[in-house]
């Protein structure tokens, strides 16, 4: 399979050129990615939607994360980032329905990889039946709903726990539904200030 190639950028944000995935990540240059949050709100609570990473991906195996994200090819715009709701969920979703959370510099780092992001955050309300969502079998095994407050005291470290509730996919495809207690480790170490920035927006949406 080809490999991607990414717009870099410098610290400024000027555009520096393009280079392989791979090379972006050993690295580390500023690069743009597409993330999109679905949330709901439910008795008058918002809660947001989780993937499960898929257990053989190179980085945060088994962890929860972004409803949904992608890297920005290069020589694409955010809107383009749209296609990942609908690859890795089955999610038809316009690039109009979708509310703009900013854009968030993002740096995570493992073993071989310096992953810095410029980060496009977007979020869309829906409340669609989790099972009426058509995973990506290689990148997504799993969805899980966590209520928004709960996860503002876990990241504020006045939780231990939260509860999520959703559905994990096992080895032979089928759907386990399911309601856990997971700690901060279980979730994908973005920055805390990225948390904040996606909590605070989807707050003054829903509250």
């Amino acid at each position: 399979m080809k490999e991607e190639l990414l717009d870099i950028i410098d610290d400024s944000g000027n555009p520096i050129g393009v280079k392989p995935r791979s090379e972006v990540h050993r690295v580390g240059y500023w690069h743009q990615t597409f993330h999109c949050w679905v949330y709901r709100v439910c008795s008058g609570q918002a809660e947001l939607l989780f993937q499960k990473r898929h257990p053989q991906k190179d980085t945060c195996p088994n962890l929860l994360d972004i409803t949904s994200a992608g890297h920005l090819l290069a020589g694409e715009q955010p809107c383009d980032g749209v296609r990942e709701l609908q690859e890795e969920l089955g999610l038809a979703v316009s690039w109009e329905e979708l509310r703009q959370i900013g854009v968030i510099r993002d740096v995570k780092t493992v073993p071989g990889v310096i992953d810095k992001e410029l980060c496009h955050v977007f979020a869309t309300l829906c409340d669609q039946p989790l099972l009426e969502y058509r995973l990506q079998a290689e990148e997504v095994t799993g969805l899980f709903w966590v209520k928004l407050r709960e996860l503002e005291r876990l990241f504020a470290g006045e939780l231990v726990h939260v509860q999520a509730q959703g559905f994990w996919t096992d080895e032979t495809g089928n759907r386990r539904e399911t309601t856990v207690q997971v700690d901060q480790s279980a979730f994908v170490p973005h920055e805390a200030h990225y948390y904040q920035t996606v909590i605070r927006a989807i707050k003054s949406w829903s509250e």
